[in-house]
This record gives structure tokens, C-alpha cells and sequence, in this order.
């Protein structure tokens, strides 16, 4: 069992990480803008899914991998920079009736795998977790494998809340932007960017 102590600390710092600009937070932010805080939110479940994918990376070592292998950690970063063109494009190519029609022709199963994708490729994810939740554990408590993945629940559990309250906000601003059409054109444009921005990220970053 992880001490309430050590568990406050690692949410605290678990909240600045999550309020700290970054891909994820971004992409949620700009989705809810888009189409609807319900839709930053599904995004959000899907974050946070991705999010075990790593948690048991890091409990089984597969992290280690990425963190090594310079191979494996270019592919991950390229198909997860050719997910976001890909974003990019149909941002692009949207008009203003398209935004409207794209907040409910894009379901929930969507818009929810969205977000896992977006996780689960970028391999900077991954190693910040085989860097960071290591130190919230302690052999004296017990199974190392079972703290971390109580350590990735409660990062997961912390992430939801605040990435929410950021869907929410960004959806309730984008309601006024979703009223007019130029204003639906501009919105398509500016995420068509942020994704271009966010794959060039991606791309270029080193471990």
C-alpha cells in the first residue's frame, strides 16, 4: 500500500504535469474547441486508456525498450507524427457546415481512439513514465510491480479530472466560436495547425 503522503505528493506533481502545455492537454483542448467538451472528454477516456498501455510498459520493462532502442523509438514517433498529418489534413479540408456535421457524424468510438492512439505513439509518454513513477516506489512496501501500477491509477484517475475541467472550459468558449460560420472555418484552421505543430514536435524530439 503507497503511503497518503507519497500518494498526495505524486498527485500534486501529477496535476502540474497535466496542467503543464503539452501534446495531450493540447489535443483535448482543441478538439472540445472543435466539437463540444462531450467530445474532449470521450478524447480524455482515450488519453487515459493509453495511459495503461504505458503503466504496464513501464511495470514490465517494456519501456525500457524504447528508452534504448533508437529504432524503436524513431518508428513509434513516426507513425504517431503521421496520425496527426493525417488530423491535420481532414482539419484542413473541412469547411464550416463540416464542423457541425463532424461533432456528430464522428462517434464516440472515434473520437475515444483517437485519444488511445495519441497516447499510445508518442514513446516520450513512455519513457517520462519509466523515469518518473519509479521514484514514488518503495521495495520496503512490497511488490514494485503492483505499486506501479497503482501509481499509473492514480495518474490516470488525476489526469481525467483535470483534462475534463479543460474539455469543458474549451467547450463552453467554442459553443460562442460554433455560432459562426467564419468563426468554424477559423477553428478548423487553427487545429489543422496545431496538429501540423504537434507532429513536427513529435518528430524532432529526442530522448
Amino acid at each position: 500500500m503507497i503511503p497518503v503522503d507519497t500518494a498526495l505528493l505524486f498527485i500534486a506533481a501529477t496535476v502540474a504535469l497535466a496542467l503543464s502545455p503539452g501534446p495531450d492537454n493540447i489535443f483535448v483542448l482543441t478538439q472540445s474547441a472543435m466539437s463540444g467538451a462531450a467530445a474532449g472528454i470521450r478524447v480524455t477516456l482515450g488519453l487515459c486508456t493509453g495511459l495503461i498501455f504505458h503503466t504496464g510498459a513501464v511495470a514490465l520493462g517494456v519501456a525500457a525498450v524504447f528508452a534504448r532502442s533508437d529504432v524503436a523509438f524513431t518508428a513509434l514517433k513516426i507513425c504517431g507524427a503521421a496520425y496527426l498529418l493525417y488530423l491535420a489534413w481532414g482539419a484542413f479540408r473541412a469547411g464550416a457546415t463540416d464542423l457541425d456535421a463532424g461533432a456528430s457524424s464522428t462517434t464516440g468510438r472515434r473520437l475515444y481512439g483517437r485519444g488511445v492512439i495519441m497516447n499510445i505513439t508518442n514513446p516520450k509518454v513512455a519513457i517520462f513514465f519509466l523515469a518518473f513513477l519509479p521514484q514514488f516506489v518503495d521495495p520496503a512496501l512490497g511488490s514494485l510491480t503492483l505499486q506501479i501500477f497503482m501509481l499509473g491509477f492514480l495518474f490516470m484517475l488525476t489526469a481525467l479530472v483535470v483534462f475534463s475541467m479543460i474539455a469543458l472550459t474549451a467547450g463552453y468558449v467554442g459553443g460562442w466560436l460554433r455560432r459562426s460560420e467564419r468563426a468554424q472555418i477559423y477553428l478548423n484552421r487553427f487545429a489543422g495547425i496545431v496538429f501540423v505543430g504537434l507532429a513536427l514536435r513529435l518528430v524532432t524530439t529526442e530522448r
